[in-house]
């Protein structure tokens, strides 16, 4: 480790990729520091059953038939985290609120003003959920707004509930919201999902969900809690076509894109604010390696994050090396 460091490698951000980068730079023998303002796990600490991440389903019978289902995304992420610790990855709960480089050297301030320095740091800070900006959606969140259906689904069993989204995540929670409603709406604005087929012709064959197209929430409604919805329906390109309509409802469960928390980095971005990189996971800023949601990637899965995390740990590694030669 070099005079005057804290870490050879700093991490931000404890979700699926950087709980694999923690991993694979302990196990490189770099003093691994991982930053993480809430709970390690990230946005996997959301998912009821991980069933798309390769291997990852339970017993299995003589015969090779699967006896239990995928573990949920929070048991995932609970052995991620155990199994950086013993490699040897140190963790230290707190807000990345700076990141600056001087010389080859970076340091991390945090929220409370104390300062961490490294000579790599992987940014792995994920995204947070995108907004309608609907009038009420602000003032209605946790009454009825959400952006959660794990966390907060069960609140709405047997009532009526709206999903506003057209990709993954919008057809995985409404599926989800199915298992505790009769009742479910699923919303979108365009003429046709985003989402992966096997997706969508699930959600289309659920007698539980009511798929309606070229739709837009142009306001939520309600005084204490969630009572209703401004619609209006939309042409192709998702633009509101101007006929508008209310309609009662108990919750709306929004999935409609992430925002990348990459404020953070001096380094080079896409138009919507993802950071750029190489196939080694450098951004522009040599020394400062991105991985999982916050790069500019065109899948962004599980399973895309954990091999960032990989990738982006073992080049550093490398990095490193020649820093130290």
């Amino acid at each position: 480790m070099l005079s005057g460091c804290d870490a050879d490698l700093i991490i931000i951000g404890a979700g699926p990729a950087g709980l694999t980068a923690a991993q694979y730079g302990a196990r490189a023998n770099l003093g691994t520091l991982v930053i993480e303002r809430l709970a390690p796990g990230g946005q996997a600490l959301n998912i009821e059953a991980l069933e798309n991440y390769p291997g990852n389903v339970g017993r299995y019978d003589a015969e090779g038939k699967a006896l239990a289902g995928p573990r949920s995304g929070y048991a995932f992420a609970q052995d991620l985290h155990r199994q950086a610790e013993a490699f040897g990855a140190r963790f230290l709960t707190g807000e990345a609120a700076a990141l600056d480089k001087a010389g080859d050297l970076f340091t991390v301030t945090l929220g409370t003003g104390e300062a961490k320095r490294a000579p790599a740091v992987i940014l792995a800070a994920g995204a947070i959920h995108r907004t309608l900006g609907a009038p009420g959606e602000e003032r209605l969140r946790g009454r009825g707004v959400s952006y959660c259906a794990t966390c907060d689904g069960p609140f709405f069993r047997n009532k009526k509930i709206v999903v506003v989204g057209g990709g993954d995540a919008a057809c995985d929670e409404a599926q989800y919201l199915s298992r505790l409603s009769d009742r479910v709406v699923l919303l979108h604005r365009r003429d046709r999902f985003r989402a992966q087929k096997g997706l969508v012709e699930r959600v289309r064959s659920n007698p539980h969900i009511e798929v309606r197209l070229n739709t837009i929430v142009r306001e939520i409604r309600g005084e204490e809690r969630v009572d209703s919805l401004l619609l209006d329906r939309s042409d192709n390109s998702g633009r509101a076509a101007g006929q508008s309509w209310q309609e009662a409802a108990d919750a709306v469960f929004i999935f409609v894109g992430t925002v990348p928390q990459s404020s953070l980095a001096g380094a080079a971005k896409d138009e919507a604010g993802y950071l750029i990189t190489n196939q080694r996971m450098e951004t522009s800023v040599p020394g400062l390696f991105a991985a999982g949601d916050l790069r500019a990637s065109p899948f962004r899965q599980v399973v895309v994050a954990a091999a960032d995390g990989a990738i982006a740990a073992h080049c550093a590694a490398e990095y490193l090396d020649g820093l130290y030669a």
